[in-house]
């Protein structure tokens, strides 16, 4: 009897040690959790509300544009401004091209199909969108967003060999990040929240705050353009991470990806 107990006692022993020990996530200043907020595609209503808002209140965001995008290179110099008011210019390919595989996908033209491109000509692409966006805010580190969260290029993954250009890529499907041992930088999880009103997002922020965890919002047009939210729900989100600076800590993913990077590396 004596020996079984010891031999399990043993086997918990060899478990404990390997089994990862959670490691919560301190953000600056005492903040209870991590807001990154995410603008996709290069809207126009991203320029004309979104970052005029932001602005206003103090807060900073990540802004995906694709360099064909519909603002670019029209509205350029208020890209710059933008960046060099603080805010992220994030990577989001030259062609936004995704796969045209499975429902809802009808809108993928032919020659923007990554199904029937080469992995190696996406990475010149996205290293491409690099340089553009390099030449525009001034900047070597910046996160990543695959268009569509499309990560195969011809059958194969194209975005493994382009880690050591990016902090991060926004990469996973929705989820909350509430300890440095789930971290992995380049699969960061995203909640698509188009469609949401103030009162969804508001809850969504103050779940991540009751869980000290970083939380990532993905949004496209506000009050204009596809996949949006309205200006009313968006601008009761911002008031709300306003008005409780303390408690939130509102940055561009860049900049929460590399804290978390260096608390993960402790």
């Amino acid at each position: 009897m004596k020996t079984k107990v010891w031999l399990l006692l043993a086997a918990w022993g060899v478990w404990a040690a390997g089994a990862a020990v959670a490691a919560p996530f301190v953000w600056p200043n005492g903040a209870k959790a991590a807001v990154s907020l995410g603008y996709d595609d290069g809207l126009d209503s991203q320029l004309d509300h979104v970052i005029p808002q932001l602005n206003k209140r103090g807060l900073r965001a990540s802004f995906y544009v694709p360099i064909n995008g519909p603002t670019l290179p029209g509205r350029q110099n208020e890209w710059k401004a933008a960046a060099a008011a603080g805010h992220e210019l994030g990577n989001h390919s030259l062609f936004h091209s995704c796969s045209a595989t499975g429902p809802g996908r009808e809108w993928v033209q032919p020659h923007r199909n990554l199904d029937r491109q080469l992995a190696a000509a996406v990475q010149e692409q996205v290293l491409a969108a690099n340089t553009w966006l390099q030449a525009l805010d001034g900047q070597t580190r910046r996160t990543f967003t695959p268009p569509c969260l499309d990560m195969k290029a011809g059958g194969q993954d194209f975005v493994a060999a382009l880690k050591p250009h990016f902090v991060a890529f926004r990469a996973a499907g929705p989820g909350l990040l509430t300890d440095t041992t789930q971290l992995d930088p380049y699969a960061m999880p995203v909640y698509f929240v188009e469609g949401y009103s103030g009162e969804q997002l508001i809850a969504l922020v103050e779940k991540a705050a009751a869980q000290g965890a970083m939380v990532s919002l993905l949004f496209h047009g506000v009050g204009a353009e596809h996949l949006s939210v309205t200006r009313e729900a968006h601008d009761q989100l911002l008031d709300h991470l306003a008005q409780h600076r303390a408690r939130f800590w509102t940055d561009t993913m860049v900049n929460i990806s590399q804290n978390a990077r260096r608390q993960a590396s402790r």
